[in-house]
This record gives structure tokens, C-alpha cells and sequence, in this order.
């Protein structure tokens, strides 16, 4: 099954080699011409281009090893000062890449499947759900970017934590966070369950606290400290001068709150509420100043809000500590839940999308993938899964916007989604007859889904209808994030509590 899903998902991915891409298409080809032509003390500091190397070095070395087969499709590609550059032969060969690495991601889909033993329900309907993943198509194979090829070493990781093989899972997921710095999010998860399961190798639910320091292992922990700081050592030595300026490129704070096309979080709503207090202000007398329209332009840039206190990264650190740390201290509780693991991963994820900084709308897609493991074995998992898969994924919506997009997109969105509930409603057939919703859904989550219909209907054809291109240009990008926002908002709450009082475990051991 893996085989004829791979198969059939790549002649897809084929047919949307000459569509649309993004400047990400130009961001990884301009990390080609920077890690082949450059010494590697030059990788942090180069800015011919605006668009500069900003990805641990891991990603460098692997854009370093792309570069000498790109090399062999179009030379000049390889140019520094080749700055926007799209020959046939260069968009050919960075569509092949996505597609060849996502092999990485049918690796990692397949060993996930293989671990967690439950037929044809991992065998088919999880392959499926993972390897056909829409928003992965409208990410990597039209937007442009590598995200396949990491989430095959999430899932990976993820299936050797499942399996109890600590090490590999441990390391696995260090050489994530090498690659892309982002997946930092799901380390308290993996410190938590690898601290009480391998480094704390005998602990229970009733264990006295002399007990749990009597089955603390050293040789655990110190091979546990080895495989990390070991994975670490490797990626940074190289660039141990210059530490300063790679974290700086790692973790540029100056982006502002917010990315250029909104991700549906809270901080959505709190600029909306700030832009409507602002407006009522106005309108009552009050002095109040604003930068001009600078929270719905669509750019990377810092600003200030008007009325509402001012959101800094230390502030949005914080929140996203303080709701993590609950499910942390209860996962501890649930000892060697192999669901447990997977959904505070899941909640980990989503809570730094919710509150974290300069969130990207991709990164809704770190609790949709893992989410999808579950979404097979429980009722509840499923439901708040194919809520969140169906507003997450139509949130992905604004970053194609180019208007020969739309059918694409919309056909890709709906067939993927149809399968979804098919598949899920399946597995879990409804107890008693359900009017006028959608399976696993109630009414008004359902309401709540078919009202993007008209939302998408607004969005892109009455807004232009209505003559508001020029004067609200963003204006359908704000109501799509703020009205996404609310459905993940409601999931993350709904599977926040779900996660607190479910303890019981239904993959197998």
C-alpha cells in the first residue's frame, strides 16, 4: 500500500512541477549558490541576497550536497549574484528534490505504520492520511519548501519512542531540530517521557520518592547525554567562531509578531481587537495614533499596537511556557503511555502555534501530521482531527494566491478532506443517526466548517465584487486567519482537556 500511495501521490506532485512557487523557491536556491560557492565561515554572514541563510547547519550541509546535483542540471543557478533566477531547468531540478526527499517521509510513514502493529488500519488508512497530506502538496509541491522530508524524520523519531527504542528516537528527533530549529517546540514532550522512561527506568504510578531516586539510571542518561550533545557537537563545532551570528540568524526576534500571511493563532485575533479598539477610540474623540495599516499589509515587520499592551518574544516565551508546563507535569503521571507521548506532542505543538513568535501558517501542520497517527485508534482523536485538519488546511489557502490556483487548491482541499471523514466514519460509525452534520462532528462544529463556503466565496470573488481590491486589499486575509483562529483555538482547548482526563492507551505495546 505505501508503494502505490507513493506512486500515485508523485504523479501529482509531478503535474505541479511548472505551477506556481513562492520567493521560498528563491530562498533554497540562493542557499544552494551560498553553501557551494562559500567556506563554511562565510554560510552566516553572506546577504548579497535578502533572502539569507537562516536554518541550523544541518539544512546547510544538506542544501551543500543538493547544490552538486543542481550543478548538473543548470550551472548557473549556482551564481551568487544570480539573485530571482527560474530557468526551466533549475525549477525541474528543485521540484525533483522535494519529490525525491520525500521519499524520507514514505520512509518514516512506513516505519511508523510497521510500529504500531493494527493491520490494515496503519497499513491503509494511516498511509493514506500521511503520505496524501494536502497541505504538504500545497506546501512543498506549489508554495516550494522541504517539509516532507522532516516530517519523515518526525515520524521516524516517533515511531521508535513508540516501539521503546529511546536512543534512536532521541536522536532522531536532535537531527530534526539540527535541520529546522522550529521542532524545538516538542522537546519539553521528549525530555519529559525520555527522562521518566529511560533515564528513570522503573518508575510507577506509585512510586515513593526514595524509589524513583533508587531507579534513576546513570548509564541511561549518560548514553541519553551522549547521542544529544553528541548530534549537537557535530552540527555547531564547525561554526563554534561565529555561534553568536548563527543564533542570531536562527532567531531573528526583529520579524515582528506576526509573519506576513497570518497564521490563525491568538495573536490573529488580539491585533484585530486591537484594530477595532483603535478604530472605536477614533470614533469617541479619544488621541490615539496608529502606523498606517501596518497589522494587515502582509509584511515581516515589527510594529507597535495602538491600544493594546505590545506583545514581545519574552512575553509570548512565557505564555507558551506557562501552558505547556500543565501537560508536561501530566504526561509525567501517565508513565509509558505510548498515546499520551503522541498527544502532548500534539499539544506542544499547538500551543506554540497558538502563542508562540512570528508564527508560520505551515507550522499548523506540526499537530495535523502527528494528530493523524491517533486520529485510527480513538473516537475523540478523530473528531478534534478532522476539525483540525479541515480549518488548518484551508488556512494554507492564502499563501497560494494566485488565481489560476484556485481550482487546484480547492480540488486538492476536498478530495483530501471527503477522504477524511470517509475513512474516519468508517472506523467509527456513528451510534445513532446524525441530521444535517457532518460525521463525528456535531452541529454546530459542523455549522462552524460549512461556513468556510462562504468565507472562500468572499474571499476571492465578492471582496473584488465589491470594488475593495485597492482600499482593503488585505482584508480577506485577516478574516480568513481570525475566522481559522477560532476553530484552533477550540481544538486546542478541547484536546487540552481530552488530554487531562483520558489515561487510557490504545496503541499496542
Amino acid at each position: 500500500m505505501i508503494f502505490m500511495s507513493v506512486l500515485l501521490t508523485s504523479c501529482v506532485k509531478l503535474l505541479l512541477v511548472p505551477s506556481y512557487h513562492s520567493t521560498d523557491f528563491e530562498v533554497h536556491r540562493n542557499w544552494l549558490a551560498i553553501t557551494h560557492n562559500l567556506p563554511t565561515k562565510r554560510w552566516y554572514f553572506e546577504d548579497t541576497s535578502e533572502w539569507t541563510l537562516d536554518y541550523p547547519p544541518l539544512f546547510a550541509w544538506f542544501e551543500c550536497f543538493l547544490s552538486y546535483v543542481a550543478k548538473l542540471f543548470d550551472p548557473n543557478m549556482l551564481h551568487l549574484d544570480n539573485l530571482n533566477y527560474a530557468s526551466e531547468a533549475t525549477v525541474l531540478f528543485q521540484r525533483l528534490s522535494v519529490i525525491l526527499t520525500d521519499l524520507v517521509y514514505a520512509y518514516g510513514t512506513h516505519q511508523c505504520s510497521m510500529s504500531l502493529k493494527s493491520g490494515w488500519k496503519t497499513e491503509v488508512v494511516l498511509t493514506l492520511l500521511l503520505i496524501s497530506n494536502v497541505g504538504l502538496l500545497m506546501v512543498d509541491h506549489i508554495h516550494f519548501q522541504y517539509n516532507g522530508f522532516l516530517y519523515g524524520i518526525l515520524l521516524l523519531s516517533v515511531a521508535n519512542m513508540i516501539q521503546g527504542k529511546y536512543l534512536k528516537g532521541a536522536f532522531w528527533f536532535t537531527i530534526l531540530i539540527n535541520l529546522k530549529h522550529i521542532y524545538i517546540y516538542m522537546g519539553p514532550t521528549y525530555f519529559v517521557y525520555l527522562l521518566h522512561n529511560y533515564c528513570f527506568d522503573k518508575v510507577h504510578k506509585s512510586s515513593s520518592f526514595k524509589d524513583l531516586l533508587n531507579s534513576f539510571s546513570f548509564i541511561n542518561t549518560a548514553k541519553l547525554g551522549a547521542v544529544v550533545i553528541g548530534v549537537f557537537l557535530v552540527t555547531y563545532l564547525p561554526f563554534i567562531d561565529q555561534l553568536g551570528q548563527v543564533l542570531s540568524r536562527l532567531f531573528p526576534f526583529k520579524r515582528g509578531l506576526c509573519h506576513a500571511y497570518w497564521a490563525p493563532n491568538i495573536w490573529a485575533v488580539y491585533n484585530v481587537l486591537d484594530k477595532g479598539a483603535f478604530i472605536s477610540a477614533k470614533q469617541m474623540g479619544f488621541n490615539v495614533t496608529s502606523s498606517p495599516a501596518v497589522m494587515t499589509g502582509g509584511l515581516v515587520q515589527e510594529f507597535s499596537h495602538s491600544i493594546l499592551p505590545n506583545i514581545t518574544p519574552f512575553v509570548t516565551l512565557i505564555i507558551t511556557a506557562f501552558f505547556m508546563l500543565p501537560g508536561c507535569i501530566k504526561l509525567w503521571s501517565y508513565g509509558n503511555s505510548r498515546d499520551n507521548f503522541v498527544r502532548s506532542l500534539i499539544l506542544c505543538s499547538l500551543t506554540s502555534f497558538l502563542f508562540g513568535w512570528h508564527v508560520h501558517e505551515k507550522a499548523i501542520l506540526m499537530t495535523i501530521i502527528p494528530l493523524s497517527i491517533l486520529s485510527i485508534f480513538d473516537r475523540e482523536d478523530a473528531k478534534i482531527f478532522l476539525l483540525l485538519s479541515a480549518v488548518g488546511h484551508y488556512s494554507l489557502f492564502p499563501l497560494l494566491f494566485p488565481r489560476s490556483l484556485i481550482v487546484v487548491k480547492v480540488l486538492l482541499y476536498v478530495v483530501y478532506t471527503t477522504y477524511e471523514f470517509y475513512s474516519l466514519s468508517y472506523l467509527f460509525p456513528l451510534r445513532k443517526r446524525q441530521h444535517y452534520t457532518l460525521p463525528l462532528l456535531n452541529f454546530y462544529e459542523s455549522f462552524y466548517l460549512f461556513s468556510l463556503v462562504p468565507l472562500f466565496l468572499y474571499e476571492n470573488f465578492i471582496h473584488s465584487f465589491l470594488g475593495l481590491s485597492k482600499t482593503l486589499p488585505f482584508l480577506p486575509l485577516m478574516t480568513t486567519s481570525v475566522y481559522c483562529s477560532f476553530g484552533i483555538i477550540y481544538c486546542w482547548a478541547k484536546y487540552f482537556k481530552y488530554f487531562f482526563e483520558n489515561d487510557k492507551s490504545k496503541i499496542k505495546k
